[in-house]
């Protein structure tokens, strides 16, 4: 019985070396670093509550942060069941396959020694992008994407084939310089650069170090901690709101009982958002019940499509090929990267720039409000691909869940479809007023969730920066007075968010001081903008990117019809 107990803990004590590691990634592995630990993720990858996906972009990098972040105490213990090894030293990340990383097998390179594995030079050649069409233009010349490291940061490693970060065309002499479009996500990318700390390993190991202090602190002052007080508050709110829905509805007054209503769902919202990151009670299967009964059985929204959606969010935030938050082709581009058709890896499609997309990003800031005011009905669609396709874990401690809400599917389209629009409201205009009424009124939700992002830098600086500094760096907060924070529900405090998900949102003005503290320390900036100048700054990026495709439209025309085909 002893042997049997020691054998596991010698597997698990076991150093491996990054050539070992890099070897069971080119065989197809999920593993990753969490705390100086080696994980192999395989068996666990279709039953992750959060989806697949997520783990997926953290194969081959340290972890650690990102895990932290997003897993309860509880889960983070769970996951030294899936331990192989350790490591030794710093850990320098790999460029995940899912982005376009390629791997050697450990047969390949046998003679590596384990200060050459840790040593923190140049990264190995499988942690550069290879010359993979995974995220090229669909319509593009392949010499466009071989690309060579620029001279200005041959430190660092770039996160996404598609992307200028760290690499510049190569075969200069004969091009003589970079594309017009290549050449500004090169300016945005140098931007980033002298704006944000260098992205040397003792910078941003030293930022890593005072956020995890600052996370010290948060925890050590109760943070973390719901004020059951609040919700009390809020569902003296909720029970308004739904009563006044109902008693214009028995009145009559349809439009009014729409509007009702619309508020009711903008404000569940809120709480689902903290139970889907198990804010509130911090168990798994009472916050997931809380977050379906609100958001599929109420609203008519897929709890399981959101966390797998919003996960790979936090993880990758506003990257054009992997973020699904700003992958809204052909309504909307916030960078001029999308011209290029990329492919997500979210959605496993390529975005492709076709001439209705042409047509409607040249326009996006006028059509901004407009189409944000159907956003809603967009959810249900993804919500019903979600759960109809079985995207969510069918086994594991999730496996529940999808049919739960397929129930919760069924409850809400016979209390709303039938009871209240068919049943209770006599006339065909009446009908549609209520209907579209209650929707467009969670406009401002939509609002809310873009307005962080949109306006923040697309920029890919790479796999070394510090999980810390990319959220600062791609997240924006919104400044309110404290009484408007309920209008809001903490979505004003994304910055702060993305720094810590699990902190409950009644908690988060509290938080900011202090991470205000540890920006101005690690000299990070903190985008702060009043919610009238971040919507102009919002509007002011997709005029930006729509002058861009104006621009591009027009020289391609100049191009045609001078028979040139060559690119500029």
């Amino acid at each position: 019985m002893q042997r049997d107990r020691a054998g596991p803990m010698s597997r698990k004590d076991t150093v491996l070396t990054r050539s070992q590691i890099e070897g069971l990634i080119a065989d197809g592995r999920t593993v990753i670093i969490v705390d100086g630990k080696v994980l192999k993720l395989d068996a666990w990858l279709k039953f992750h509550p959060g989806g697949d996906k997520a783990i997926m972009h953290m194969v081959g990098r340290d972890a650690t942060d990102e895990v932290n972040a997003l897993h309860s105490a509880e889960a983070r213990e769970r996951m030294s069941g899936f331990q192989i090894g350790r490591i030794e030293g710093r850990w320098r990340n790999f460029l995940p396959p899912i982005q376009g990383g390629s791997f050697k097998t450990y047969e390949e390179d046998p003679e590596v020694t384990q200060d050459d594995d840790y040593s923190d030079g140049s990264s190995s050649e499988s942690a550069s992008p290879p010359a993979s069409p995974i995220f090229d233009a669909i319509e593009r010349s392949s010499n466009l994407r071989r690309r060579q490291r620029s001279k200005t940061l041959d430190l660092y490693e770039v996160s996404s084939i598609s992307s200028l970060s760290s690499v510049e065309l190569e075969g200069n002499e004969s091009m003589g310089k970079l594309s017009h479009m290549d050449a500004y996500t090169q300016q945005e990318i140098d931007l980033d650069l002298a704006k944000y700390p260098a992205l040397d390993p003792a910078t941003q190991d030293d930022i890593v170090r005072k956020y995890r202090l600052l996370y010290d602190k948060i925890q050590s002052e109760d943070l973390f901690q719901c004020r059951y007080t609040s919700y009390l508050i809020e569902t003296c709110r909720y029970t308004f709101l739904f009563g006044m829905f109902l008693t214009l509805l028995k009145c009559g007054w349809y439009g009014f009982s729409g509007l009702f209503l619309g508020m009711l769902w903008h404000q569940l919202v809120f709480t689902v958002h903290d139970a889907g990151h198990m804010g509130i009670t911090h168990k798994f299967t009472a916050d997931s019940v809380v977050g379906i009964i609100i958001a599929d059985f109420i609203g008519g929204l897929s709890l399981g499509w959101w966390k797998r959606n919003h996960n790979v969010h936090h993880i990758v935030t506003n990257s054009p090929e992997h973020d699904p938050d700003i992958e809204h082709m052909p309504f909307f581009a916030i960078s001029h990267r999308f011209f290029d058709s990329l492919r997500s890896t979210y959605y496993d499609r390529i975005m492709t720039y076709d001439p209705f997309a042409k047509f409607l990003v040249r326009y996006q800031h006028y059509l901004y409000y407009p189409i944000l005011l159907f956003g809603r009905f967009n959810l249900y669609r993804l919500s019903w691909e979600y759960l109809i396709l079985g995207q969510g874990p069918r086994k594991g401690p999730a496996w529940w869940h999808r049919w739960l809400e397929i129930t919760g599917q069924v409850f809400f389209w016979y209390w709303f479809g039938y009871l209240v629009v068919y049943k209770s409201i006599p006339t065909a205009s009446g009908r549609w007023a209520f209907v579209m009424i209650s929707h467009m009124v969670t406009a401002p939700l939509h609002v809310q969730i873009t307005l962080s992002h949109f306006a923040m830098s697309t920029a890919d600086l790479g796999i070394n920066e510090s999980f810390p500094q990319k959220m600062l760096r791609t997240t924006m907060d919104v400044d309110c007075p404290e009484w408007l924070d309920f209008f809001h529900g903490g979505l004003q405090f994304q910055a702060i968010h993305h720094l810590f998900p699990r902190i409950p949102r009644h908690n988060l003005r509290r938080t900011q001081k202090l991470v205000q503290e540890f920006c101005r320390e690690v000299e990070i900036p903190y985008a702060l903008y009043g919610f009238v100048d971040g919507n102009k700054e919002v509007i002011g990026r997709l005029a930006d990117v729509g002058r861009q495709a104006a621009i591009l439209a027009q020289c391609q025309r100049s191009l045609a019809e001078k028979g040139d085909y060559g690119y500029h």
